[in-house]
């Protein structure tokens, strides 16, 4: 069992939560969305918590998408700010924790001093060896799916790789996930049924999980039982299970 004691042994190896809903959390209580925003990120700091607690080895949240930028200034301009104070408020606490930091997404559209932030976190966290703490900032699937086929290209039409030998694999070292596990979950909160262009091709075969829960009520209770279901669950990689076999 796990150090919390009613979970399964077999944990999924790497966990991805599309974190929805402080918008509607906001509006239930007739607050602005920014009130849920900075709820939202309470939920970050408690399930961040609880992985390293229950023993995770990856956990990747989904905290900003390449078409959040679409949203109101005043709205952005908040969730950046968030941005600035889990940096500043958290990195000792995930330093104790000897969490690793890796932030994913497109990092030249952000500000220069949130682009200095995230050099220093992943330089603070490169040695550490507990959990691997992924944040999908400024993030979108299927652009990063395109930059790594560009890469492949350009090395194709530069005489450094033969096409004939990409691969599955091959492939995904171009992403940037280069060096994690694929997804084996995939957490929605708010009750939407849908990816949002998040981590598409690392989650092929990972199990998806839809909860009416808004997240910042997600927590520590919320993600044991959402390591229950998936525990719960037959996966067979598109394969057969073992009693159709028989």
């Amino acid at each position: 069992m796990s150090a919390l004691g009613d979970l399964p042994i077999h944990l999924p190896k790497h966990v991805a939560i599309i974190m929805d809903g402080n918008g509607r959390w906001a509006k239930k209580r007739y607050l602005p969305r920014e009130a849920g925003h900075y709820a939202g990120m309470s939920a970050v700091r408690e399930t961040v918590r609880a992985g390293c607690d229950i023993g995770l080895e990856n956990l990747t949240l989904f905290a900003f998408s390449s078409e959040n930028w679409k949203r109101p200034k005043t709205e952005v301009g908040a969730l950046m700010g968030l941005f600035r104070t889990y940096f500043r408020s958290d990195m000792d606490e995930l330093v104790e924790r000897n969490v690793r930091m890796r932030i994913i997404g497109h990092r030249g559209r952000v500000a220069a001093d949130i682009q200095q932030m995230i050099q220093d976190s992943e330089s603070r966290t490169a040695r550490n060896t507990g959990m691997n703490l992924t944040f999908a900032f400024d993030y979108g699937g299927q652009e990063e799916i395109a930059a790594a086929a560009q890469e492949l290209a350009r090395a194709a039409k530069d005489g450094r790789l033969d096409p004939e030998t990409i691969t599955p694999d091959l492939f995904a070292n171009r992403l940037f996930t280069s060096g994690l596990p694929a997804v084996d979950l995939v957490i929605r909160t708010s009750g939407e049924h849908r990816l949002s262009n998040f981590l598409l091709w690392q989650s092929a075969y990972a199990e998806l999980l839809f909860l009416d829960t808004l997240w910042p009520d997600f927590d520590r209770a919320a993600l044991s039982a959402a390591l229950n279901q998936f525990a719960a669950r037959e996966r067979r990689f598109g394969a057969l299970d073992s009693e159709a076999v028989a």
